[in-house]
């Protein structure tokens, strides 16, 4: 790791007035090019900054410490019921908070699922949601692939178990945050702030971008912009939420799929509409309308359920190591189904 210099943001707009450059940009490099050693970076929770920059794939020349920013730990309920969770909000807060709990289910299950139980006390919900892709062409110093600003995505020809099924044009990887999978099910906002104290909401779906809008970038994150809450609205006592996950050994092992389900249910268990987001299975967290529409206007039971997960796969596309996905994904959209109907 090279060495940096350090500094301690007492406001978000100083942060943001400092750091200028986002991770993704200090990581683009032509082929043969050496990276940026001028890059001022955001720290928040620091453990995916700190991976990177021990394996040599960032070397910026300072980090912008967000911890002394008053105001973004904190989760307020505000008088219309709208949910604001400051984006340093650990995991494990998050999951034990009893709002999240009852109201955000789904979100509690995925932040209390993350990781292991040190890891969910130090990393934040921004940083969370603003992780790097954890495939292991991405994150090698030896592989300059394209979404650093090389030529081609090496999962295609290589070992790709592990790696998208859909949306994966010109880059297999899969996005790295559970909370991201049940906080898009949920219909959550983002909210972003820029140096001049201008902010920006945007709907959380819309914030993440496929490899197709912009192979070198999972999401919509501008120089000089800080992520500073993600914004829930008040949701109905008639929607449900559940989140699953499965792994391939039960630990803080990263999933191989996970689903997020919230259905608005009428008192005979009729679906009004639904929200099912598949995790690990895209670029971004993945949206199954077909299984959304399977759902909408029926009594939810163990058929409708089983033609909902047969409904989440379709059009998937797997690649050459990874369709053993398809069944498990199936699988994990009727049970999660079935949970948010039961409400357990």
């Amino acid at each position: 790791m090279n060495r940096f210099e350090w500094m301690n943001a007492q406001t978000v707009l100083q942060a943001a007035e400092a750091a200028a450059t986002t991770v993704a940009d200090a990581m683009i490099r032509r082929s043969g090019e050496p990276l940026t050693e001028n890059a001022i970076l955001l720290k928040a929770g620091g453990l995916d900054l700190l991976d990177l920059m021990k394996e040599n794939l960032v070397t910026p020349r300072r980090l912008v410490n967000l911890r002394g920013a008053a105001g973004l730990d904190d989760i307020v309920e505000e008088k219309n019921g709208t949910l604001r969770i400051g984006s340093l909000v650990t995991l494990a807060r998050l999951a034990e908070n009893p709002i999240v709990r009852q109201r955000y289910t789904a979100l509690a299950e995925a932040a209390g699922a993350s990781a292991s139980p040190q890891i969910r006390h130090v990393a934040t919900l921004g940083g969370n949601l603003l992780q790097r892709p954890r495939c292991w062409y991405f994150r090698s110093s030896h592989h300059h692939c394209a979404r650093k600003g090389g030529e081609s995505c090496y999962a295609f020809g290589g070992e790709n178990q592990y790696h998208a099924i859909f949306d994966h044009q010109g880059c297999a990887i899969v996005h790295p945050s559970t909370a991201a999978t049940a906080l898009v099910a949920l219909g959550a906002r983002i909210e972003l702030t820029m140096a001049s104290d201008i902010k920006r909401e945007v709907l959380l779906e819309e914030f993440f971008r496929l490899p197709e809008i912009d192979i070198h970038r999972e999401n919509d994150l501008k120089p000089g912009e800080i992520v500073t809450a993600i914004v829930l609205l008040p949701m109905a006592a008639t929607i449900r939420s559940v989140h699953l996950k499965q792994g391939e050994k039960d630990s803080f092992d990263w999933p191989i799929a996970d689903v997020a389900v919230a259905l608005n249910l009428t008192p005979n268990g009729t679906c009004q509409n639904a929200s099912i987001v598949l995790g690990a299975a895209a670029p971004v967290p993945h949206r199954a309308k077909a299984a959304e529409a399977a759902l909408t206007g029926r009594q939810v039971n163990g058929e409708t359920a089983r033609v909902a997960g047969h409904a989440a796969i379709v059009g998937a596309a797997p690649l050459t190591r990874n369709a053993y996905k398809l069944p498990i994904f199936e699988t994990l959209v009727r049970r999660a189904v079935l949970a948010a109907a039961r409400g357990t």
